[in-house]
């Protein structure tokens, strides 16, 4: 009986708080700044597009930066915040430890202070600065609602538990998103964005070398692109960069899907969506290209990711510097 009980009690208490998440969410507008600060969304955009001129490759690091801060805490902006003597903050984290692009936030930051000194938050910057910054790379528009508050809680122990590692299979993705209320075609649609970037050799290496403790590669990677992977990174490397969509990483399109349809998905999470139904049946489609959706579908999984355990309201604070509570 006191095993059903506490059952029970936490059952209420993780609908209490999907109710908090959903009110706070509800309550993001998409007019929240018109009359505290009209200009920003121009502001913002007009800042990313002078980054994305001279570094086009930190598209993919800053719209990466906006999924991981979303999937740890929710999106609160506490992935922007340092690490201090006494806490190691989501930035030092092992997931986050290649991400990069926190000087162009806190330059955008900075020309929107001088607008609208101490009212536009960290975490809703980094949420437009992730959209412009996809559109600069002939990605979809998505509108952003605004009101997100900065947390002022960030712990790089918390960013293992909760973001999923290149090497999950389909049923620990699907598990993964789920916990943020996030649907399978959310999971199949949001992977889309391995279009544009690199990653190091050390996140699929053991797919070319070790795969299963025996010296062996993947056998669901293609062994021509396979062989063009081992060329590129011998073992152990741990510092060469590999394109994720070899040709077009710099244009955000569909050709990612046409990849993993071919088996040549750089991570064991890429090669994963073919081995479920739905996502499967996503990715041939996308990869026929003519008539794909994928541009609209991932703007609107885009609009539902942003949305994550928000906090709003008189939670939390907005942070003058994003790197530092105030």
């Amino acid at each position: 009986m006191k095993m059903a009980s506490s059952t029970m009690l936490f059952s209420l208490t993780l609908l209490f708080l999907g109710i908090i998440a959903l009110s706070n969410a509800q309550s993001l507008s998409l007019k929240y700044y018109s009359k505290t600060c009209p200009k920003v969304e121009s502001i913002v955009k007009k800042e990313t597009n002078k980054i994305m001129v001279v570094a086009p490759t930190l598209a993919a690091p800053l719209l990466r930066m906006h999924f991981h801060d979303c999937f740890v805490r929710g999106c609160d902006g506490s992935m922007l915040i340092n690490s201090t003597t006494n806490s190691q903050a989501e930035k030092d984290g092992f997931p986050n430890l290649s991400l990069r692009g926190y000087g162009s936030i806190d330059r955008v930051k900075t020309a929107v202070e001088k607008e609208c000194p101490g009212v536009v938050s960290c975490a809703d910057i980094l949420a437009l600065v992730a959209r412009d910054a996809t559109l600069a790379l002939h990605g979809p528009f998505w509108p952003v609602p605004l009101g997100r508050r900065d947390g002022r809680v960030s712990l790089a122990n918390e960013t293992l538990a909760n973001l999923p590692p290149p090497f999950f299979n389909i049923t620990q993705l699907k598990a993964s998103f789920a916990s943020k209320n996030l649907t399978t075609k959310d999971l199949v649609v949001l992977s889309g964005s391995h279009t544009i970037g690199t990653s190091h050799c050390s996140s699929f290496s053991n797919r070319l070398y070790n795969f299963t403790g025996r010296g062996d590669s993947d056998p669901s990677l293609d062994p021509n692109y396979a062989a063009r992977l081992r060329s590129r990174c011998p073992p152990a490397d741990q510092t060469t960069l590999v394109e994720m969509d070899p040709g077009s990483f710099k244009t955000f399109d569909e050709d990612y899907y046409t990849l993993v349809a071919k088996r040549r998905g750089l991570f064991t999470s890429d090669s994963a969506l073919l081995a479920d139904s739905e996502t499967r049946e996503y990715v041939l489609r996308q990869a026929r290209t003519k008539g794909s959706t994928f541009l609209e579908d991932f703007a609107e999984s885009m609009v539902k990711m942003g949305k994550i355990g928000v906090l709003t309201g008189s939670q939390g604070e907005v942070r003058r510097r994003c790197a530092f509570v105030n």
